[in-house]
């Protein structure tokens, strides 16, 4: 998620004469902050749920695995999460110094939303939490730091990559339907109080992202920025392998050659979790087709 991100913004920035180490100091701290973020919200999930039988016994298998296993403890846990910060703050700092004090405003925002995450996640809001951090403030910021100012163009870019980076967020939390309801989490899938109105969302989320390749078209008279919408249909095969997975989560679809990449595939089909990371792929995959070809069309401008 930050890498993809993180390289459409890049690409973007070097057209306009951007400051390459810069953007590279962007990468490591946003990377960082992400990390963090991820790990401190299984940190208070799991401090918080781990106390109830029925998250421990009845949630899928991937959610919280590498505490449940014994793999890290919370306290191990939180020294990463410590460490990651750090790293994100110096980062910061550095970024500051070198571009000026708009950076700490940037910095602010993205570190409130890191600290503040497992906060909005539980009350149904992480997608927007995850859309303002990797669409607005990554690109805003990215742009900011190698360029020295903000653009509206580059505001309707973040739009549309944020789109599928939200989506691939989306699409996991509604994996974790179950475990989300059962741990009484208020994801926004939760929300909608049924699997198949959730699943709804997810292709309005791609749409939008669609819709703001035109419009980023038409804004800078470069028709290139409707390349990713040739990931249309894979947009859709994803929606129809979700509905499958909500009929029956034990169902593997046939594996063709546009579902690869499948990282460690051999060992998710020994831990039988690969009905839940095939669908997880696939948004994964469709995020980052959708982040080349955008890169793509950068290079064309």
């Amino acid at each position: 998620m930050t890498f993809m991100s993180w390289i459409v913004i890049f690409v973007y920035s070097l057209k306009e004469g951007g400051n390459v180490i810069n953007g590279l100091l962007a990468l490591v701290g946003i990377s960082a902050a992400h990390l963090a973020t991820n790990l401190f919200d299984d940190y208070i999930d799991y401090k918080t749920l781990c106390k109830n039988e029925e998250f421990i016994k009845n949630t899928v298998k991937t959610k919280c695995a590498y505490i449940k296993n014994g793999e890290a403890s919370l306290n191990e846990l939180l020294a990463v999460v410590i460490i990651y910060c750090s790293i994100a703050f110096v980062i910061g700092v550095i970024l500051t110094l070198k571009c000026g004090i708009g950076v700490i405003f940037l910095a602010l925002a993205g570190g409130i939303i890191t600290l503040t995450y497992a906060f909005w996640s539980s009350n149904g809001l992480s997608e927007l939490a995850v859309g303002l951090a990797f669409g607005p403030l990554l690109f805003e910021g990215v742009y900011f730091v190698m360029c020295r100012s903000l653009s509206i163009e580059v505001f309707v870019l973040s739009m549309a990559v944020g789109a599928f980076t939200v989506g691939l967020l989306y699409t996991h939390n509604l994996l974790d339907y179950d475990g989300d309801v059962c741990a009484d989490k208020k994801t926004l899938c939760c929300r909608f109080g049924n699997k198949y109105k959730a699943l709804r969302f997810l292709l309005v989320l791609y749409c939008f992202g669609y819709v703001m390749c035109f419009i980023l078209a038409y804004i800078s008279r470069n028709l290139f920025y409707v390349l990713p919408s040739l990931t249309f249909p894979f947009a859709i095969l994803l929606y129809v392998s979700m509905q499958m997975y909500i009929r029956d989560k034990n169902f593997l679809p046939p594996i063709r050659w546009w579902n690869y990449p499948l990282d460690n595939w051999q060992k998710i089909v020994e831990d039988k979790t690969e009905c839940f990371y095939f669908r997880l792929y696939q948004a994964r995959n469709l995020m980052v087709w959708f982040s080349l070809l955008m890169v793509l069309a950068v290079m064309t401008h």
